[in-house]
């Protein structure tokens, strides 16, 4: 098998390099750039690429979307210490092919990217669920639903009573909060999950099973 390794971090990669070879695995390139990504996989053409996602000059997840919008159609596997799963998802969105982490065993790294060679999608087994429900979904539904992750506990709450067909004034006084500072977090609400009135949030809320009332 032949792999190339993507990251930023040179004692990390010269670990990683060393620990394949041993294993039998070729590393036909190394680069802390994702910039060059796409020149080196043309020149080498690896069976396996290995992204990571924290980089300093370009991203992993853009260095995936760059690479994939250039016509690479390789195996590229996320190895990163980011348990986020808006990373998850996204990596899939652009076309990730595995997403595993730094902390796992190498015996099961090398086991992993026999799968992927053979092309097998490979998460790590802790996000095992949340790839089924990509799967399942579809990458632009999980997309849609990890935008409601991004809402704090208290637009979260507000969400509900948008549901439940509440004003603002009405919202504000089951809260004891001002009828200014709801103003404010609907606002927030609707630019976080792009809708343009408080009647889609209300009907994003009710679809999504936000509301309050059963």
């Amino acid at each position: 098998m032949r792999v190339m390794l993507i990251d930023d971090h040179a004692l990390f990669r010269s670990g990683l390099e060393h620990l394949l070879v041993r294993r039998g695995i070729d590393v036909v390139a190394t680069t802390s750039d994702g910039e060059q990504a796409l020149a080196l996989i043309q020149e080498t053409r690896p069976h396996v690429v290995l992204l990571d996602i924290r980089m300093p000059k370009l991203g992993g997840i853009e260095t995936l979307r760059r690479l994939r919008a250039g016509g690479v159609t390789v195996p590229i596997v996320m190895l990163t210490t980011s348990s986020d799963e808006a990373d998850l998802v996204s990596s899939l969105h652009h076309g990730a092919q595995g997403y595993l982490l730094k902390d796992m065993e190498p015996d099961g790294l090398v086991a992993a990217l026999a799968q992927i060679e053979t092309g097998e999608m490979i998460v790590a087994p802790e996000f095992a669920p949340v790839l089924a429900r990509f799967i399942q979904s579809g990458p632009e539904a999980m997309k849609a639903s990890h935008a409601f992750s991004d809402l704090t506990p208290r637009e979260l709450e507000i969400l509900g009573h948008l549901g439940d067909g509440q004003s603002n004034k009405v919202i504000a006084r089951s809260l004891g909060i001002s009828e200014g500072t709801v103003k404010l977090h609907v606002k927030a609400i609707l630019r976080k999950l792009k809708l343009s009135s408080r009647v889609q949030a209300a009907v994003r809320s009710v679809e999504e099973g936000f509301g309050r009332k059963n």
